[in-house]
Order: structure tokens, then C-alpha cells, then sequence
């Protein structure tokens, strides 16, 4: 970086954490194939979880990849992983080189609007790498994405849009929840992919 350059990771948590905002990092043109392939040919299923004994049924979709058919159990529901797709490999590899990090999983979720969203939480699950880096890229509609500190309730706010990356990482699970909050200005689907790495 010379005199002229100005930085543009940004780590938007004031303290107990690191989450980096790189931003759009994709080209349109890149985040708009993604994007398409992604809605055409992820095999989207509901996501459910087991609350107060019960399975709740979500309207957003998810999906699973990584490079084993490992399991991977969140709300109580365990998943298996699908085998990378071409296309899901080669935007690893780009995140991978933006991030300077590696991942073996990934996690794809598609909110049809923003009706569809996300409660607070941390990904905090055992077989997740402590302290690993959680690499999320935004394609689609541009939503609002909200960080709230577990003890004092000091909350964040980012603006996700389309071909932007988010990476949390360091102690950020330990200390902060976050969530997707609604939205009914937004009728356009968001595609969100969460990069990880599971322990195995």
C-alpha cells in the first residue's frame, strides 16, 4: 500500500472482536453469474429447527457444501454436506485469496424478500474451528445486517450489498450476536453464503 491508497477492510466491531467489511469485492459481472447460477441450481431445501420440542419449518432455504459429506448440526437439526459445484469452488477460492484465510464448508442460505430474515445469534456450534473465520458473502437484494454485544447490548449495523464480503473472526462469536432483521421495503431474493471451517 503506497501514500496514495486508502485501505478498505474496515473492522466495523469497536471492541471483544474482529469483523472485517471488504465490501463490494466481486465485479457485477461476477456477482451476477454467481447469483444466477446460485438460484438456479443450488438444490434449496427449507431449513427447520427443533424449538420447545417442536420442528419449525422456515421459508428461507438452505444448503450445504463442503469438501466432505460431513454432517453438521445446528438447532438441533443435523445436516450432510453436498460436494462442491464448480462454480461453489471457484468463488471459495477467490473469498479464500480476499480474506487470506481457508475454509471447508460452506453454508447457503436464499431469503426470497425481506420478509424472510434472521433472530440474533452466534455461530457457536462445537464442530465449528474456535475462533475461525466466518467468510459471508452477499449476493442479490442489499440488506441491513445488525451486530449486538451480549453483555451491554451496544449494537452495529452494516450494509450488505450486492458482491460484498463480511468476514467474522477472532472472539466476534464469543462476545456478539447478530441477525438479518426484516424488511418489507425489500422484495427482491438475497443469497448469502457463510464460508466455515468445521472441525474434523
Amino acid at each position: 500500500m503506497d501514500l496514495f491508497t486508502t485501505e478498505k477492510v474496515i473492522n466495523i466491531l469497536p471492541f471483544d472482536g474482529i469483523t472485517n467489511n471488504h465490501g463490494v469485492f466481486l465485479t457485477k459481472i461476477e456477482a451476477d453469474f454467481y447469483y444466477k447460477n446460485f438460484f438456479e441450481t443450488i438444490p434449496w431445501e427449507h431449513d427447520q429447527a427443533i424449538i420447545f420440542g417442536k420442528i419449525i419449518t422456515t421459508k428461507r432455504k438452505v444448503a450445504w457444501f463442503g469438501d466432505e459429506e460431513f454432517d453438521y448440526t445446528y438447532s438441533k437439526i443435523t445436516k450432510k454436506a453436498n460436494i462442491w459445484t464448480n462454480e461453489l469452488l471457484a468463488l471459495k477460492q477467490i473469498v479464500e485469496k480476499e480474506s487470506e484465510e481457508t475454509y471447508n464448508s460452506c453454508l447457503l442460505n436464499l431469503y426470497h424478500s425481506g420478509e424472510e430474515g434472521m433472530a440474533y445469534h452466534s455461530d457457536g456450534e462445537k464442530m465449528l474451528k474456535k475462533n475461525g473465520a466466518i467468510a459471508s458473502v452477499s449476493l442479490g437484494a442489499t440488506r441491513k445486517f445488525s451486530f449486538k454485544h451480549k453483555e451491554n447490548n451496544h449494537r452495529v449495523d452494516v450494509i450488505l450489498e450486492h458482491g460484498s464480503l463480511l468476514v467474522m473472526k477472532g472472539e466476534t462469536q464469543t462476545h456478539w450476536l447478530h441477525r438479518l432483521p426484516p424488511s418489507k421495503k425489500v422484495i427482491s431474493p438475497r443469497i448469502n453464503l457463510t464460508f466455515r471451517t468445521i472441525q474434523r
